[in-house]
Formats: structure tokens, sequence, C-alpha cells
């Protein structure tokens, strides 16, 4: 029987992939590659589904590094597709050489994706990380080149699919074929996708383009607001304002009202937090406060250090 490590991303295209393997005999291992962007929480339901244990993989900062610098640049948003795939590829080819598997599978569609989900990029993934013949894409794999496990006959090429581009009638046809009642819906699940977050992140890259994993998330918190070589981070309920306190770092300001009001974060990447700043912070705390006491300014607690 041979065996598959199969790159999950929670989507139905990673579903459908790794039913259509296991259809053909083939032992499928899903993996989900984790990282400061997408967590594997949510794909675990997804790969119950279909009866697999997910396994899931940390590679948070070796993507950080690739979405600061993507050597093929980035998508519509701050999306690395190309180099995140390459690495996600690459990480699946390291398991697959040291825990014995005999080739990778992915749910990957040509043309699905207009960056990242071309024939050419395939075909130069599969070349400069050595693994011509070895990736097997079962939703498209009869519009590409045969691959090993074809010409060994783990797989029947005759059993593969040719769907091509961005519609997605035929995979929801074959959910439906298949049994399928727990799939994500149509649509990316990489928040580095959104325009909103993407347009945050550019801001901070811009101000500091060494930023580390714990500056990405705190702007997927509440309002943020940039200032200078500053970043300022309101809360918008009890949840995010919980969250803020948990990110702060060292050199972080928390700012939290004895009345109703959010929790505001403000973290500088240059110098030290200066009054100034803290001053403009406690005004904006104050105008988003619903119930805000005239003497609002001298009741907000200033948190500092460690």
């Amino acid at each position: 029987m041979a065996k598959a490590i199969v790159l999950f991303s929670g989507g139905l295209d990673s579903q459908l992939a790794c039913i259509i393997l296991m259809k053909e005999g083939v032992l499928v291992t899903p993996v989900f590659f984790e990282t400061y962007f997408f967590k594997g929480d949510i794909a675990q339901k997804y790969a119950d589904e279909i009866g697999l244990t997910l396994l899931i993989e940390d590679i948070s900062e070796e993507h950080l590094d690739i979405v600061q610098n993507p050597p093929h640049g980035y998508g519509k948003n701050m999306n690395p597709c190309i180099d995140c795939h390459m690495l996600m590829i690459k990480k699946a080819k390291e398991i697959m050489e040291s825990e014995g598997f005999d080739f990778i599978g992915t749910g990957e569609v040509l043309d699905e994706r207009p960056f990242s989900q071309k024939g050419n990029v395939f075909e130069e993934m599969e070349t400069t990380l050595n693994l011509k013949g070895k990736i097997v894409r079962p939703l498209s794999q009869k519009l590409l080149e045969e691959s090993i496990p074809e010409k060994e006959g783990w797989i029947k090429r005759e059993h593969m699919l040719e769907i091509k581009g961005r519609s997605r009638k035929p995979q929801l046809e074959l959910a439906r074929q298949f049994g399928l009642t727990v799939f994500e819906t149509p649509a990316s699940g990489c928040i580095l996708t959104d325009p909103a977050y993407a347009a945050r992140l550019r801001s901070l890259k811009k101000i500091n383009p060494t930023f580390d994993g714990n500056d990405t998330q705190i702007i997927r918190n509440g309002r943020v607001i940039f200032e200078n070589d500053s970043v300022i981070v309101i809360g918008r309920n009890e949840k995010e304002d919980e969250v803020l306190e948990t990110l702060k770092k060292e050199k972080d300001v928390i700012l939290k009202p004895v009345f109703p009001g959010p929790t505001v974060l403000i973290r500088t990447f240059k110098e030290k937090i200066n009054e100034e700043l803290i001053e403009k912070a406690k005004k904006l705390l104050i105008n988003y406060s619903k119930k805000a006491p005239l003497d609002a300014i001298e009741k907000i607690e200033i948190i500092k250090g460690a």
C-alpha cells in the first residue's frame, strides 16, 4: 500500500484530494502547516469528516521570513502564495523522506489561483525542490504530466480528475457524490488575502520591516492606528481587551480605564514611548468609551514594564 503525505488546508479541495487518493487504496496522512496567520484547530474538524487524523506542524518562523521578504513577491494583498506553497511542499518533502511516505498530495487546482496555481509554478516547485513526478494533484492530475505514483501503478490516471479554473461547481458536485456534509465554504482562509488586514500589515512593515509574530497578532485585534514609528491598538470588546493584555511586550504601555471602556495597547519600534503618545492614546480611549466620566483622563490606569 502506497503512503502519501497530503497538504491539508481544511478547504474542500484538500478534503477531496484525500478522498480520491484513499479510494485508490493509498494510505493518506493529512498535514496542516500552522503559522502566525492560520491555525490548525478548525482544519481538524474537516479531517475528522473524512476519517483522518490531522498532523499539525508549526512553521511560523520560517513562514514569517517569507511574509517579510517573499522571493516571488506578493499576490493581490500581502499573500506570498508561491513562496508559501513552496515552503509547505519543502516541509512535506522532509516529512516524506523521514517518515517513509512515497509521495506528496495536494488539493491544488490548475488555474484556480491566478498567482500560485499555474502549470509553470507547479513545474518550478517540483524542479526547485527535486520532487519531479513526486507530487500528485488529484483534482487536476489528468491535465498535468504523468506522476511517478501513476507510472508505478499506485494510483490510476483514469481515476484522477481534470478540473481547471476558478469555478467551484465541480468540487461541490464531488462533495455531494462523496457524501460530504462538513466542509469549508469556497473562500480563502488565509488572513493575508484580507484587504483590511493586508493594509495594516503593509503599514507595520513600513515602520518596522523586521516585525515579529507578536506584532502581526496585535494588529489583528481592535482598532489599529499607526502614529509615526508607533502603533496604538484599541480593543473593541472584552475578548480583544484580554488578547491585547496577553500580547503585551516589556516596553509596551497598556491603558486600562476604571470606568467602562476599552483597553489600549501602545507599542513603539524606535525610541521609548513618550508622554505625548500616551496622552494621544488616552484621548482615543475616551473617544471610544460609551460612558466616560467628565474626569475620565484622570481615571485611566497606565501599566508599564513586563
